[in-house]
């Protein structure tokens, strides 16, 4: 079980839940130093003073916030220890939303709320089955690292009521700015598209794997070994350029998605090309190319 990173309550009305805090996540990145190429020396990094260039200790480094080019006021810890945070203990629920309410872009990092103690039991579990039947999802206030944010309470499988920190509504940019220009698509090419998703559609995410990871651990493997690296796959060709054929590259997507779930092409909903339209020059060229090939019926006499 990881550590708890912070301990405190919820508050849900005059209700206190007694909780503490657990990353619900892990990284698993690999981090390399910094060395001189030549001898493989480490980089040290210092922090210098631009005024009497004298190398700090962090107990002799404090903040400031630039008010203008060369400006700087100096903030002390004990203001902000005097700044009124009222979220400081306590994780406060102030609204309950509906979960589809929810703009998955402000969702930040997630955390698991665990019970602290038998005494916080009963509370916790009134809250978790309230929330389930509800169906709805708890907007709440809390403090961290000396701010105050907001966050999502929710409950996942396995019992667990999750705290996801949120960005508040002004932190997050206008979508428009970047939103593409107006162009028209035909209904088979959107036929086509929904063909390649319903082909590439599954409920298991836990086939996917770090590929570039489990190359980067061979190849620090085969470092320390003295050995070659062994290939572990083949990188994906770059995307080309300009695609001339939409429908055409949609169809060959769902060959391909279907190809590599194991399923049989002949099965794979592939769209064709809408046919042009015959003008009325060709349809009587093509009337009469059917008239010459049929051979007249011969009528049988009355006996």
């Amino acid at each position: 079980m990881p550590r708890p990173v912070w301990s405190g309550a919820i508050s849900f009305g005059l209700v206190t839940i007694p909780i503490k805090v657990l990353p619900a996540t892990e990284s698993h990145n690999i981090s390399f130093h910094q060395v001189h190429e030549k001898d493989g020396g480490r980089i040290r990094y210092q922090k210098v003073c631009m005024l009497d260039e004298k190398v700090l200790s962090q107990d002799e480094i404090g903040r400031g916030y630039e008010v203008a080019k060369d400006k700087v006021i100096p903030i002390t810890d004990a203001e902000l220890d005097a700044m009124p945070l009222p979220t400081a203990k306590a994780i406060e629920i102030v609204a309950f939303v509906p979960a589809s309410s929810i703009d998955p872009i402000r969702i930040g990092d997630s955390y698991y709320l665990a019970a602290d103690g038998q005494v916080a039991a009963k509370p916790y579990k009134l809250l978790r089955e309230a929330l389930g039947r509800s169906a709805r999802v708890a907007i709440a206030k809390f403090a961290w690292h000396n701010r105050e944010r907001l966050g999502l309470l929710q409950v996942l499988e396995g019992d667990v009521i999750a705290l996801h920190a949120m960005r508040w509504p002004d932190e997050i940019r206008d979508a428009a700015a970047v939103a593409p220009p107006a162009t028209d698509i035909d209904d088979s090419e959107v036929d086509g598209a929904v063909a390649l998703i319903d082909a590439m559609t599954t409920e298991d995410l836990t086939q996917f794997r770090d590929e570039y990871r489990t190359a980067l651990e061979e190849l620090i493997s085969a470092k320390t070994e003295h050995r070659e690296p062994q290939p572990v796959g083949a990188a994906p060709e770059a995307a080309g350029g300009e695609v001339v054929d939409l429908m055409a590259a949609l169809n060959a997507s769902v060959e391909q998605a279907r190809a590599t779930r194991g399923e049989s092409g002949e099965h794979a909903t592939v769209h064709e090309m809408p046919r042009p339209k015959k003008t009325a020059a060709k349809k009587t060229a093509a009337k009469k190319t059917t008239e010459k090939k049929t051979p007249a019926r011969k009528t049988r006499k009355a006996g």
